[in-house]
């Protein structure tokens, strides 16, 4: 779906089509990666980095007001920034909200047209150098500098309007075509490698990504390889290579410095300076809130220095020595992960500290496709085992997996229409075992428990099992009420009966909103008297529905 204007909705648009395009090509980008540490992750970084400016961007309350989306995407950028690349974007990003914010001073802001893009380069250009203290020939900075160039070039050509904002693009892409492959005559790191320059090859996916957003059609490239060097030049190349590996420093240390004056940030960038390379400090247009970067062999020291002029948050300590091994393929933090939806503060603590990432659900409402996508990209994991607990939908969770798939997440559903399902099959994950095993294993865990609820009724009815009144408990099994009764604790005494006639050795039941401790004591003085050897164990999980849930297994 194309947008010919660039306005909150298609803001957005353009940051998530600039993920899945980054994942389609992380990989590539990251085999050209040599300067200024040849650690095969650029493309990583910049995904891990445009990846936390759409999620807070989609999480913002921004609603139709596209310098708020502008904003929200800066600051997910600076928040989650990776790497010297993700610095660089992150500063990208915030030339794009600080134009949008100036231009919205004068007039109200409906999209952003082709001179404020153009601007926004430009002054992307001033921030990038700025955080990165100078200026590098043959980088991402080269490749902006001349995209703006042409951008501003094309904007002061043509009127302001809808259709300049295309023409303004495509001037910034091929401009950024051509200075890409320039990039290895002006840095000779890349010249002995073969191959041109990681970074800037990014911002081109960035570029392309926006023209998919505009024009619905996705602009077609060579794959960028590292060409091979003449055989009197490869050894002299390989020899520069083993050099830099020998020289690279330990760790890269990132982290978020609030509290800090301009002066005191210069400070710091000069002691950095002392302790290591690949320094970057990017200011948010929040006064006094920065990002740092920086390449060291004494992580605690750079850490330490940020103590003397504001206060560190959020701190980041990677080793430099892994290469392209230190993070799974296509980018993501770590291999699996468990993602519960769960309702109530208990709940949450409960799977929580069985290791379990939690999506709470809004109140009353389903969880949707887009909140599921949402909750799957922020674990940060390859492969997700999902626990809906009877709180999202099979055509939402469909929906969920397929948009997932496409963005290089491996979700594997397992079925537990009940949080006491999803504790059973929380409690046999296993990490160690290949996903399809993994999921198969709390998939049978979860289906080997019987369960059933208790709710509180509403108003007269008649039920399959009688005439209730308002306040009656319910006893529901397989989406039918099977018990009514004069009180919550009568009905589910009556529905772990029902449930244990078939056998069992384990009772668990979870309380909700509203239901005291009493409840939980009569039904476990029941258990222990009307089914000796059968255990009991009780949460208070504060869920708001039904005010029981029970199973039994």
């Amino acid at each position: 779906m194309s947008a010919r204007r660039l306005d909150a909705s298609a803001l957005r648009s353009w940051a998530h089509t600039a993920v899945s395009d980054l994942i389609s090509h992380t990989d590539e980008i990251n085999a050209l990666n040599v300067f200024p540490v040849a650690d095969a992750d650029t493309g990583t970084n910049m995904l891990f980095t445009m990846r936390a400016a759409w999620a807070h961007a989609d999480s913002a309350a921004a609603g139709d007001d596209v310098t708020a989306v502008a904003a929200a995407l800066a600051d997910g950028a600076l928040r989650g920034a990776r790497g010297n690349s993700g610095v660089i974007l992150s500063q990208i990003l915030r030339a794009l909200a600080d134009v949008t914010t100036a231009a919205g001073e004068d007039r109200v802001i409906a999209d952003i047209d082709g001179r404020l893009l153009a601007a926004a380069m430009r002054h992307a250009v001033t921030l990038v150098v700025t955080s990165m203290g100078e200026a590098v020939p043959g980088t991402i900075t080269s490749v902006l500098q001349d995209a703006a160039e042409a951008a501003a070039r094309e904007a002061d050509d043509g009127d302001d309007g809808e259709a300049e904002l295309s023409e303004v693009v495509a001037a910034a892409s091929q401009a950024a075509v051509a200075a890409l492959d320039r990039t290895p005559t002006q840095l000779d790191v890349l010249a002995d490698a073969g191959v041109v320059d990681a970074g800037g090859r990014g911002l081109l996916v960035l570029l392309d990504a926006l023209t998919t957003t505009l024009t619905g059609r996705a602009q077609p490239r060579p794959r960028y390889r590292p060409e091979p060097v003449d055989a009197a030049a490869a050894e002299p190349a390989r020899s520069v290579t083993a050099v830099s590996k020998a020289l690279t420093p330990q760790f890269e240390v990132m982290y978020l410095l609030s509290g800090a004056e301009p002066a005191g940030v210069e400070v710091l960038r000069a002691r950095l300076d002392e302790l290591g390379e690949s320094v970057a400090i990017a200011a948010s247009a929040e006064t006094g809130r920065y990002s740092v970067h920086v390449h060291v062999d004494d992580a605690g020291a750079a850490v330490e220095a940020a103590l003397q002029v504001g206060v560190p948050s959020r701190i980041q300590i990677t080793s430099l020595t892994g290469g392209a091994d230190r993070h799974p393929a296509g980018g993501w933090a770590r291999e699996r992960a468990v993602l519960a939806v769960v309702d109530g503060d208990g709940a949450e603590e409960l799977f929580t500290s069985e290791g379990a990432q939690i999506l709470r659900p809004e109140p009353g409402l389903p969880v949707s496709a887009h909140q599921l996508l949402h909750a799957l990209v922020n674990t940060g994991a390859e492969h997700v085992m999902v626990l809906p607990n009877g709180y999202v939908a099979a055509e939402e969770l469909l929906a969920g997996w397929a948009v997932a798939s496409d963005w290089g997440i491996t979700m594997v559903p397992v079925y537990s229409g009940s949080m006491v399902q999803g504790l059973a099959a929380l409690a046999v994950h296993d990490p160690g075992h290949r996903p399809v095993d993994d999921g198969y294993t709390m998939t049978r865990a979860a289906a080997g428990v019987r369960h059933g609820s208790v709710r509180v009724a509403a108003e007269e009815a008649l039920t399959w099992a009688g005439a209730c009144r308002p306040g009656d408990g319910l006893g529901i099994a397989g989406d039918e009420v099977v018990l009514v009764g004069d009180s919550v604790a009568a009905v589910g005494a009556g529905l772990i009966d029902l449930l244990l006639a078939a056998g069992g050795e384990l009772v668990t039941v979870l309380t909700g909103s509203g239901v005291g401790p009493d409840v939980a004591d009569a039904l476990r003085d029941h258990v222990h008297r009307e089914h000796p050897g059968t255990d009991m164990v009780s949460f208070h999980t504060g869920h708001g529905g039904d005010v029981l849930l029970i199973g039994v297994e």
